[in-house]
């Protein structure tokens, strides 16, 4: 069975395949994370997950390695929402999202020596109103710092969420359905936690 690399540095990501039984090394890979000019918001996801499989599988001596890369964009009206440069960037992307509904669209992908395979799951969260006291109080948590569009739906923020249509493991960071399904074509089943349980 192959060995599988997360090249993420993200927990929740870590968490997500700790929950479907699949034992990983997480490894660090550093990309450029600019979006292009005029790219749509799944061409950057797929091609930053893509970006960061391949910069994990670059360092890997392994020559069993398979390494996934996964990567997660909140978009409104079009754009991009990225993860915050400080508190009124973050007070106002949670003010933009505010009684509306956005989309988030998770990438994944799946490298090895001979190919790599990506999947892109879109889903539609809808926000009730946001009181500004309340995105404030939100900030000073200090869980939006980090997180693209300010806000974690795992987290405090999940007070907001009116409503989810898709997957909730991909607006958490990792669409375990179709990641499931990706590990698979590669050989690496989920659930080995169970395979010593039979009784």
């Amino acid at each position: 069975m192959p060995r599988l690399y997360l090249a993420s540095g993200s927990p929740r990501r870590r968490e997500l395949l700790t929950q479907i039984g699949v034992p990983f090394t997480v490894l660090s890979a550093q990309i450029d994370e600019t979006p292009l000019n005029d790219e749509p918001a799944a061409a950057y996801v797929e091609r930053l997950a893509r970006g960061k499989a391949e910069a994990g599988l670059a360092v890997l001596p392994d020559l069993d390695a398979c390494v996934m890369g996964a990567d997660t964009a909140v978009v409104l009206d079009g754009q991009l929402l990225g993860k915050p440069v400080d508190e009124a960037d973050a007070i106002g992307m949670l003010m933009a999202l505010s009684g509306r509904e956005h989309e988030v669209l998770t990438a994944v992908a799946l490298i090895d020596r001979q190919r790599c395979e990506t999947r892109t799951v879109t889903s539609r969260v809808r926000f009730r109103a946001i009181a500004t006291h309340e995105a404030m109080a939100y900030w000073a948590s200090g869980e939006p710092a980090d997180k693209a569009g300010s806000y974690a739906i795992q987290g405090l923020a999940a007070i907001f969420v009116e409503g989810l249509h898709g997957s909730y493991s991909a607006v958490v960071g990792l669409p375990l359905c179709e990641t499931a399904e990706l590990l698979g074509h590669f050989g690496i089943p989920c659930w080995q936690c169970l395979e010593g349980d039979k009784s």
